[in-house]
């Protein structure tokens, strides 16, 4: 199972209870957001132009001249390993911490076949992102945001929901971190290469043999 459609079977799990907030809350915008077909939502957004896509070798202009403001949407775990000092931080994802049979079957089913070899944590949609977005970026829907996570999905579901939500200066990191390469941005703090940070369990394993024999750099 690909890591796309592991995380979109994920949000879908989570859909239904969310669609039973109050009416018109935050929180019920959230949850609107990713029942809907969110990603491919987002793409046509970035196809028209309403939001514009960057390349992680474009993106110190961005930051620079432009004056955006790179917008972290990946988790606390992986945000950890490496990150872009300064940036905004609002995860798209937080770990569920439910511990009922049915949340428990769904973890135990997720480590054997994705969490044993990825490293990631069974996770849910995080109702708050829109909150924690405006805390974290400030400068209210005028903010210029360069949205970012590992490998592209993740931020273009969150490009959709902000959009949906007033703002109207955004930009999407084409491909995420994994497509950056060194020097893309120029101040990385953490233990890994920002392009890995991603990459865990049994996967960061292989990836840190294939650095020692120099197959990747």
């Amino acid at each position: 199972m690909s890591r796309a459609m592991a995380m979109a079977m994920g949000a879908a799990a989570t859909a239904a209870p969310c669609l039973a907030a109050t009416a018109g809350s935050r929180r019920s915008r959230v949850c609107r957001a990713q029942a809907a077909p969110w990603a491919g939502g987002a793409e046509e957004l970035v196809r028209s132009g309403a939001v514009r896509a960057v390349r992680p070798r474009d993106a110190a202009q961005a930051l620079g001249a432009e004056g955006f403001r790179l917008l972290d949407v990946r988790p606390p775990w992986e945000r950890a390993r490496a990150a872009v000092r300064g940036s905004a931080h609002a995860p798209l994802f937080v770990a569920d911490e439910d511990m009922g049979v049915v949340t428990l079957l769904k973890k135990w089913v997720h480590f054997g076949y994705i969490g044993a070899w990825t490293g990631q944590s069974f996770t849910k949609m995080n109702d708050r992102f829109l909150d924690d977005v405006a805390a974290a970026a400030g400068e209210g829907k005028d903010a210029k945001l360069l949205v970012a996570c590992g490998e592209g999905l993740r931020s273009l579901i969150a490009v959709r929901m902000l959009h949906d939500d007033g703002y109207k200066n955004i930009g999407w990191l084409a491909g995420g971190f994994s497509k950056c390469v060194d020097g893309d941005f120029a101040d990385v703090e953490g233990e890994s290469k920002l392009q890995y940070a991603t990459v865990g369990g049994v996967s960061y394993i292989f990836l840190q043999i294939l650095l020692l024999l120099r197959v990747v750099n």
